[in-house]
Order: structure tokens, then C-alpha cells, then sequence
């Protein structure tokens, strides 16, 4: 599975985001909670799930969304299940590290 992976970087800020290839540009909504994978924000380069796990370790702010990338998260014990939401089936978390 290829995985969609942007960065954002500032004078004082630098996020990485991360989606499953498929999902950048939809909307998933479950009951008054709207999850938005924007192109913006998310659509940059393809990248492989070895790629994947080397970048999440390069960065203190990620932003991921998707089943497979926040599967891979988990696995790389950057977060757990407890810190992940789930709309309309797709997950979501978000990482900060300090």
C-alpha cells in the first residue's frame, strides 16, 4: 500500500501528515463529527510503508489519517489505541511529541 505524506514547515512549526493512499480529498461525517482529508494539507508525495515508518520518527507533530497509516503508528508505539479516533470507520489520530 502506497501512503500520501506532506510537510508543513514554519519559523516555529513543523507537522508531518500522512493518509492512506484514497482518502485525500473526501469528507467522512458520523453523526455532528466531520473529518476532512484535504488536498491541501494532505496531498504530497506517494511514499512506501518503509518510507512511512522512517518519517513518523523525523517529526514531533504528525497528523495521520487512515486505517493502514494509523495501524502503522501503533506499530511503531508512536501512539495506541486509546489515542485514536474513528469517524465513519476511518481513523484519526494525532501525535505530539515533547
Amino acid at each position: 500500500m502506497e501512503f500520501l505524506c506532506k510537510e508543513h514547515n514554519s519559523e516555529t512549526n513543523f507537522v508531518l501528515a500522512v493518509c492512506d493512499q484514497g482518502l485525500c480529498g473526501k469528507t467522512f461525517t458520523e453523526g455532528n463529527l466531520e473529518l476532512k482529508v484535504g488536498e491541501f494539507f494532505f496531498k504530497g508525495e506517494e511514499i512506501s510503508e518503509a518510507e512511512l515508518r522512517k518519517r513518523l520518527h523525523e517529526f514531533e507533530n504528525i497528523n495521520i489519517i487512515g486505517n493502514e497509516s494509523v495501524k502503522i503508528a501503533i506499530e511503531e508505539k508512536l501512539a495506541t489505541e486509546e489515542n485514536v479516533v474513528e469517524i465513519a470507520g476511518v481513523k484519526h489520530v494525532q501525535i505530539f511529541k515533547i
